[in-house]
């Protein structure tokens, strides 16, 4: 008996800084996985597309706001049931534009000391780990 082919979802996710050295965060919308869980935003890289573009052309898209892509902070495998995602996380600057709900429910700009107070999916604790040695 042959194992079905797990799907495989490459991501790249933004830690977006302001200049008062907190993080933006957005809740999920209420349906779906994770429904109602707060995040740190990015989504699928698109054939051909390298993560700080991906990174750039997601933020845009979900937030409405420019960021310049950093550094990798960390680069996390994740296995869900029916798939297995791999992180690529980055520090990122916010350069300009006043974030949006356009594909969430909510956003704030959080210090790594009040983000505990949010509910993350599991794969996130170790983003906050690496952001809290980094």
């Amino acid at each position: 008996m042959s194992l079905s082919p797990v799907a495989h979802k490459v991501i790249g996710v933004a830690a977006i800084w302001n200049d008062r050295q907190q993080i933006l965060i957005d809740k999920r919308r209420q349906h779906g996985l994770h429904g109602g869980f707060w995040e740190f935003p990015g989504g699928k890289i698109e054939p051909g597309e390298t993560i700080e573009a991906c990174i750039e052309r997601e933020i845009m898209e979900e937030l409405g706001i420019v960021v310049e892509v950093g550094d990798r902070l960390i680069t996390i495998d994740h296995d869900y049931t029916k798939f297995t995602v791999r992180l690529y996380v980055h520090h990122c600057r916010h350069i300009s534009g006043e974030p949006q709900t356009i594909e969430c429910d909510e956003i704030r700009w959080v210090t790594l000391d009040e983000i505990d107070q949010f509910t993350f999916p599991k794969a996130n604790a170790q983003i906050i780990a690496a952001l809290r040695k980094s």
